[in-house]
């Protein structure tokens, strides 16, 4: 196991949080929305079979080939089917993936979509019809998606594993994200409650940051 990046004391234990070199793609996960991407050199996202955005648009938009309809007409009519928003790729000493662009105009562009159908949404909320509320709602998932997917290719998952005298004693893998929100609160809630007359010290005064 490669050293950890952050660790900090507890009394009798020691909490070291490490990059999960094992983890999924959120795609993988029960997502409300799909991720549709076009790339020359990556496999992004889900897999498809539209040979070009165009081609993608069309279908969702449920227009013929032979209809002279241009890319914004097509995604004008194909918003009216379902709840559709860009996705862009910055290309740089790493990769990173947003919906509402980057500044850097040379590594950068949109790379594709996310979308949920209408009726999807319908069936996933229960309901007979998408209010400009729900339709809100599911961008804001959508967007989370991506923000998920975006931390998994840029390799922020983290794990802890909890140790006591040098063994583990509890461990957890898999947190999508920076870590100070997410998976170093669940550690710190999994060490287990010291014993009477001993006093939890403050981690503040005992964490530190690993180079």
């Amino acid at each position: 196991m490669q050293d950890p990046i952050y660790e900090e004391a507890y009394p009798g234990y020691t909490i070291k949080i490490h990059h999960d070199p094992d983890t999924e793609s959120p795609r993988e996960w029960s997502n409300l929305g799909t991720l549709i991407c076009w790339h020359r050199r990556y496999r992004l996202g889900d897999s498809h079979q539209f040979d070009s955005p165009e081609a993608f648009l069309r279908d969702l938009a449920e227009v013929s080939d032979q209809s002279d309809l241009s890319t914004d007409q097509l995604r004008d009519r194909a918003e009216r089917k379902a709840v559709l928003l860009p996705v862009f790729l910055y290309d740089h000493s790493g990769l990173a993936m947003n919906t509402i662009g980057f500044h850097c105009p040379w590594d950068s562009g949109q790379v594709g979509y996310v979308y949920v159908t209408l009726e999807a949404v319908r069936k996933e909320f229960g309901v007979k019809r998408v209010t400009r509320a729900l339709r809100d709602k599911a961008e804001d998932i959508l967007r989370a998606e991506i923000v998920s997917y975006d931390a998994y290719l840029g390799g922020r998952v983290y794990g802890y594993v909890i140790e006591r005298d040098g063994e583990e004693v509890d461990a957890c893998w898999g947190f999508v994200g920076d870590y100070e929100t997410g998976c170093l609160p669940e550690a710190r809630e999994a060490v287990p409650i010291p014993s009477p007359g001993q006093t939890r010290q403050s981690a503040a005064a005992q964490a530190h940051a690993l180079p």
